[in-house]
Parts: C-alpha cells; sequence; structure tokens
C-alpha cells in the first residue's frame, strides 16, 4: 500500500498496470477518466493526461480531491467533464464495485 501511495504521489500510474485493475470509464480530449478496483470507499474518479493527473470524489458532490501537475484551466475542464458524465460514473462505480460501496 505504500508503494502505491508512493507511485500515486509521484505521477506515475503507468508503471502499476498490471499490477491491480483501473478500469477506464471515459476517454475524452486527452483525459483518461477511471477508478482503482482496491481503494478507498468513497465514490471518486482518477483522471490522467500527459501533462499530470487528479482525483475529484464523486460523492457527497464533486470536489477535487488531489491534484498533480495540472493547471486551474485543466482542473476546470475536467470538472466540466465530470458533470456532464456523472452518471456514467456513478453507474460505473456501482457496476463495478455494488450499490452498498460509498
Amino acid at each position: 500500500m505504500l508503494l502505491l501511495v508512493l507511485q500515486l504521489k509521484h505521477g506515475v500510474l503507468n508503471s502499476l498496470k498490471g499490477l491491480i485493475n483501473m478500469p477506464t470509464v471515459l476517454k475524452v480530449k486527452g483525459y483518461r477518466f477511471f477508478f482503482f478496483s482496491r481503494e478507498e470507499l468513497r465514490q471518486h474518479i482518477h483522471i490522467q493526461c500527459q501533462k499530470g493527473e487528479a482525483k475529484f470524489w464523486l460523492d457527497p458532490q464533486i470536489e477535487l480531491a488531489k491534484n498533480y501537475k495540472l493547471s486551474r484551466k485543466e482542473l476546470n475542464e475536467i470538472e466540466k467533464i465530470i458533470e456532464e458524465h456523472y452518471e456514467e460514473f456513478i453507474n460505473a462505480w456501482e457496476e463495478h464495485f455494488g450499490n452498498g460501496s460509498n
């Protein structure tokens, strides 16, 4: 677990591929929206692009949880995409984790 936290902190998610399940929910405008299969229970979505990464809470409201190298403009664009695809993200979460996960 410590290794996962250190890797997330330093933005090397690509090295984790194959180690844990990271289902992609959406790819749009150069952003990949996904979640880790073995992470905290609170509903959230991870975002990765060439420039960096972010994590947004989905519950109880859309809110930035973490940011690594993304600008305010990029975060605003990501938040807008999350708002537009909110139901899709919630449905994907519930399908993957079950309804009682939040």
